[in-house]
């Protein structure tokens, strides 16, 4: 069981209370305090005449406000969020401790190599990854964040590689690296790329006339051999359309492979569509590669947020749109490729073309046919059976059988959802993760408050322009330290000293100053 004691912040107020737990003796299983006063306790469950006794001899504690039993202590909670996060999350994910040996992995991870949990965790990265020497890279002064590329078996991908730091006030003390792939969403194993799992229209869920229109316009340009240009805002499922407009397509049984144009760099995502040729590069002397074009010759090659491509790609995909042809990287052998493009975007193309930004003329080119996606907010009629089709599936995995209350129904119906359809099926999941009960209210879904135009804010503010700034202060850091896990780090984000940002960080008790034992 979890006690959660809410009290004063006074000298002394945790030694009386773990006094009681002695006297009572009662085996402590773990303590926790947090910034705001408030003390956890993990006990064994105790009988009804044992807690008779605790709790009044808690309350009674000088600044001692209040005393109640919780599901979890907050790190309990944090961990298994964390795991339901790491769990679904496409990209994969690894860490090591200071001396390179794996100690997490997400699942994502472990199916792009084909192995299990057991045989992974705990083995050297550099069993299993070669382009870095991880260990070492650890031990060195410089440990920036950066971006990789990595090997294993016959495959390569390009990794953000940072250190995991804990913010010590002599400096920070680096006790392991995270690494992310950043792979160009093709299937995980070269062997199946023309054995991805086929998505037909009837697969995407809507109730709504304006996504029906939508669906109809793409089967029949889906059997057109043209450039097709999909726009929508983040999260209306402009993948997902592409992909079945490829499986409804004459190229069904070829190559569906998608670059990220927003997810690499330049170079990177240059290597990544063209390849490169025997000896480009002086650490790979002895191969070449065969770029995303080649690989998907007969299929199709999605560019997603191609509003991001770099004006020295925009040239080189102007090229291939005329004559399907192009060079590899270090090559002077003209490559011809059959491949169809599809684009996706949630930016104003033509407002970049003006702004210089996009190539006027390779905007015509890939504006061919389109398709825009419509807002969840103005797709009402699909936001409560989406939900509800949510909740089922999760149910299923969880075990569980779930309900929305017509409460839940009201607020979802309501709420703008700036994140659209993806920001909901989020939303479903972490309350299907997180519910006590079997029927979902809305305080299980945490929505935080938005107004289209002004974008989230609290309507039940109280409090003074300063505990509100330090609020705001708290939530940036605490939102951005994962990504830029020092001081310096940050500061050079954000622009200001480090020192002001070690004094913030601490103040919010971020970093290894959260209150833990």
């Amino acid at each position: 069981m979890r006690l959660e004691i809410t009290c004063q912040d006074r000298l002394g107020i945790a030694e009386e209370v773990l006094r009681i737990i002695s006297n009572q003796q009662i085996n402590l299983r773990g303590v926790e305090i947090d910034l705001a006063g408030v003390i956890y306790l993990s006990l064994p469950t105790l009988p009804f005449e044992a807690l008779q006794s605790l709790l009044p001899a808690i309350r009674h504690i000088v600044g001692v406000k209040d005393v109640r039993t919780v599901a979890c202590m907050p790190v309990e909670r944090e961990h298994h969020e964390f795991l339901a996060l790491l769990a679904t999350q496409p990209t994969p994910v690894l860490s090591t401790d200071i001396k390179g040996n794996i100690s997490i992995a997400n699942e994502a991870l472990l199916k792009l190599l084909g192995v299990s949990s057991d045989e992974f965790i705990g083995s050297a990265f550099s069993h299993w990854f070669k382009g870095i020497n991880l260990a070492r890279w650890l031990q060195e002064d410089d440990r920036a964040p950066h971006s990789q590329m990595l090997r294993w078996h016959s495959q390569e991908a390009c990794a953000d590689i940072l250190p995991i730091e804990i913010l010590e006030e002599e400096g920070n003390n680096v006790v392991g690296a995270l690494v992310c792939f950043k792979l160009s969403q093709r299937e995980t194993k070269p062997s199946d790329l023309n054995q991805a799992k086929t998505i037909d229209f009837s697969d995407i869920f809507t109730v709504s006339p304006s996504m029906k229109h939508v669906i109809r316009q793409a089967r029949h340009l889906a059997k057109l051999e043209a450039p097709l240009l999909i726009t929508g805002e983040t999260g209306t499922g402009k993948e997902l359309v592409a992909k079945a407009c490829h499986f409804a397509s004459s190229r069904a049984d070829k190559p569906f492979l998608v670059l990220n144009c927003a997810a690499l760099p330049d170079s990177v995502a240059e290597t990544e569509l063209f390849g490169y040729v025997q000896g480009a590069y002086s650490n790979d002397p002895e191969s070449g590669k065969k770029g995303l074009f080649e690989q998907a010759n007969g299929g199709t090659v999605l560019l997603d947020e191609i509003g991001e491509m770099s004006a020295t790609l925009q040239v080189k995909l102007l090229r291939l749109l005329q004559d399907g042809t192009f060079r590899r990287i270090g090559g002077e052998q003209v490559v011809k490729v059959n491949v169809r493009i599809m684009c996706t975007t949630q930016k104003n193309l033509p407002a970049l073309c003006q702004q210089g930004v996009f190539r006027e003329d390779l905007f015509y080119r890939l504006n061919v046919l389109s398709l825009a996606l419509p807002p969840l907010r103005v797709r009402k009629g699909d936001i409560v059976p989406m939900a509800e089709h949510f909740l089922k599936r999760f149910s299923l995995s969880l075990g569980e059988q779930l309900v929305l209350s017509k409460a839940c129904g009201n607020l979802i119906q309501q709420y703008p959802w700036p994140g659209n359809v993806r920001q909901l099926e989020n939303a479903v999941y972490r309350a299907a993760s997180m519910a006590e009960g079997r029927e979902l209210s809305p305080e299980d879904l945490h929505l935080p408050s938005y107004a289209s135009g002004y974008g989230y804010f609290d309507h039940a503010f109280e409090g003074s322009l300063e505990e509100a700034t330090k609020r705001f202060e708290s939530e940036l850091l605490t939102r951005l330290y994962p990504a830029y896990p020092s001081s310096r780090l940050l500061a050079k984000k954000l622009g200001v000293s480090h020192t002001a940002i070690a004094k913030k960080l601490k103040e919010y008790g971020i970093g290894k100053h959260r209150a833990s034992t």
